[in-house]
C-alpha cells in the first residue's frame, strides 16, 4: 500500500497550490533562496513540493526538510502579483508533518521541550531569574558572542500592571492587552509601555490575570490541535471583558488572533466567538492610528532605524502606522533600512531549530542595521529584539534598542533621549 504525503484531515489545497504561476517574484524576498539559491528552498518550490504530495508522493525526509527551512515570514506574500495563499498552505503542511512525519528522537526532544517551555509564562519566570543573574556578573558579554548564548534575551525590570489601567483625561474606548508569553517574562517594560500608552490616548486597559499564550507558536509549527487549546482559554479570558478592542504588542501574536476565525471555524462552541475577536485585534500601531494622537509629544532628538517584523509587515500588512506614529515625535529622524522585506532569522523559534543559517540571516540584518548609523533600533516584535541584537553584538556593531511602544512612551512621558538609549543598551 502506498502512503501518500497527506491525509484528508485539512491537506494543503489544491486549488490553492495552483494560484502560484511560479513567476518568481517571491525569489528574491525569500530568506532560504536568498541564502542558498535552491528552487526547493523557494515559495514557489515548496509550493511544487506540496502539489507532489497532494499527487501521491510520499512525505519523504528530504520533503520535510524543505518546508522545515521555511522562516514563515510571509514577505512572498507581500511579493505575489498571484495573491497565492503561502500562509495557509505552509501552515496546512505543517500540520500534516507533524501528525504524519516521524522525526528522529533529537529532533523531537528539541521540539518537545521548546512547547513545553516558551508557551507558558509561569514556566518562564524561574528562567529570567537566571538570565538576570547572567546579565549582572558581566557574564553575557564574555560569552555574549557564542552560538546560543548570544541569542539570550537582555532581561528587563520586572514591572507589575493592574488589571484595570484607567484613561487619561476623556475615554475613547476599552481596551484588552495581550501580555504574552516571552513579552511577559523577559520584556515587561514592553508590556508596561504600551499600557502607559494606550491610557494616555484615552484607553482604559483591561488586562485580565487568567490570559495565556495564544498559540502562535502552536500554529506557526504545524501543532494545530495545540494552537487551537490556547485560542479558546484566550478567547474565555477576554470573554466578558467589554474590551471594544483587543491591542496586541508582539507581531506574531497578532497575525494569528487575526487568524482565530480560520483556526476555529469548525468548532461550535466557539467559531462566532473567535471571528469577533479576531475582528477587534489591533495592533497597538493600528490602534494608535485609528483613534488618533489626543496626547502631546515632547521631543526626542535622535535617529531611530525602523526595522519590520515580518509578522506586521507581511501577515498584517502594517507598515505605515508604526513609522507615522514615531515620524510625529518631534526631533527624531526616521531611517529606513536596506532589504527591509528580507527576515532577521528570528521567525518564532525556527532561530533555535537552525542556528547557523539564522546567523546569516543575523548577520546580514546587522550589517543593513548598522550602515543606517541610527542612533536606535526599533522594532515591534520580542524574537526581532533578541535576535537583532545577537547578530549585532556579534559582529562588533553593538546598537541600542527598543520596542515602538518604549518609544512613543518616552516621548508622552517627557523623557530625555539619552535616558531612552540608555535603556536601549541592556540589549548590546
Amino acid at each position: 500500500m502506498t502512503v501518500t504525503a497527506f491525509d484528508a484531515h485539512h491537506p494543503p489545497k489544491l486549488d490553492l497550490v495552483s494560484d502560484c504561476v511560479h513567476c518568481g517574484f517571491c525569489l528574491t524576498t525569500c530568506p532560504t533562496y536568498v541564502l542558498w539559491g535552491d528552487e526547493a528552498d523557494s515559495p514557489r518550490g515548496r509550493i511544487d513540493l506540496m502539489r507532489q504530495g497532494i499527487e501521491g508522493e510520499p512525505l519523504s525526509g528530504s520533503m520535510v526538510r524543505h518546508f522545515d527551512q521555511c522562516l514563515g515570514c510571509m514577505a512572498c506574500v507581500t511579493a505575489c502579483p498571484s495573491g497565492v495563499r503561502y500562509g495557509k498552505l505552509i501552515e496546512d503542511t505543517r500540520a500534516q508533518v507533524e501528525r504524519r512525519h516521524d522525526r528522529p528522537l533529537r529532533q523531537r526532544f528539541l521540539r518537545g521541550a521548546i512547547f513545553a517551555l516558551f508557551p507558558y509564562p509561569r514556566r518562564l519566570r524561574p528562567i529570567r531569574w537566571v538570565l538576570m543573574a547572567y546579565q549582572m556578573m558581566g557574564l553575557k558579554k564574555l560569552f555574549g558572542k557564542r552560538p546560543m548564548l548570544g541569542m539570550t534575551p537582555a532581561v528587563m525590570p520586572a514591572e507589575r500592571l493592574p488589571r484595570l489601567m484607567p484613561a487619561q483625561g476623556q475615554k475613547r474606548a476599552t481596551v484588552g492587552m495581550l501580555t504574552g508569553c516571552v513579552q511577559s517574562a523577559f520584556f515587561p517594560g514592553v508590556n508596561a509601555a504600551t499600557a502607559r500608552v494606550l491610557a494616555a490616548e484615552g484607553c482604559d486597559v483591561v488586562i485580565p490575570a487568567s490570559q495565556g499564550c495564544c498559540g502562535a507558536l502552536s500554529v506557526h509549527n504545524g501543532r494545530r490541535d495545540e494552537a487551537q487549546r490556547f485560542a479558546r482559554d484566550l478567547i474565555d479570558a477576554f470573554d466578558g471583558a467589554g474590551v471594544d478592542f483587543l491591542v496586541i504588542n508582539a507581531a506574531g501574536c497578532g497575525s494569528s488572533i487575526k487568524e482565530y476565525a480560520e483556526l476555529l471555524a469548525e468548532d461550535p462552541a466557539y467559531a462566532d466567538r473567535a471571528a469577533a475577536l479576531a475582528a477587534k485585534t489591533r495592533d497597538l500601531t493600528e490602534i494608535l492610528a485609528e483613534l488618533g494622537p489626543v496626547a502631546v509629544r515632547h521631543e526626542l532628538a535622535l535617529s531611530v532605524a525602523y526595522h519590520d517584523a515580518c509578522h506586521l509587515a507581511h501577515a498584517q500588512g502594517v507598515r505605515a502606522q508604526p513609522r507615522a506614529l514615531l515620524a510625529a515625535i518631534p526631533n527624531l529622524r526616521l531611517r529606513e533600512i536596506a532589504d527591509a522585506e528580507i527576515c532577521c532569522g528570528s521567525a518564532g523559534i525556527w532561530n533555535i531549530l537552525h542556528p547557523q543559517p539564522a546567523r546569516d540571516l543575523g548577520d546580514r540584518k546587522a550589517a543593513s542595521v548598522a550602515a543606517t548609523g541610527a542612533d536606535l533600533l526599533v522594532t515591534a516584535n520580542p524574537g526581532c529584539l533578541m535576535q537583532v541584537a545577537a547578530a549585532l553584538r556579534r559582529t562588533g556593531q553593538a546598537m541600542p534598542m527598543a520596542h515602538t511602544a518604549q518609544v512613543l512612551d518616552a516621548s508622552l512621558r517627557g523623557v530625555p533621549a539619552s535616558e531612552l538609549i540608555a535603556a536601549g543598551r541592556l540589549f548590546t
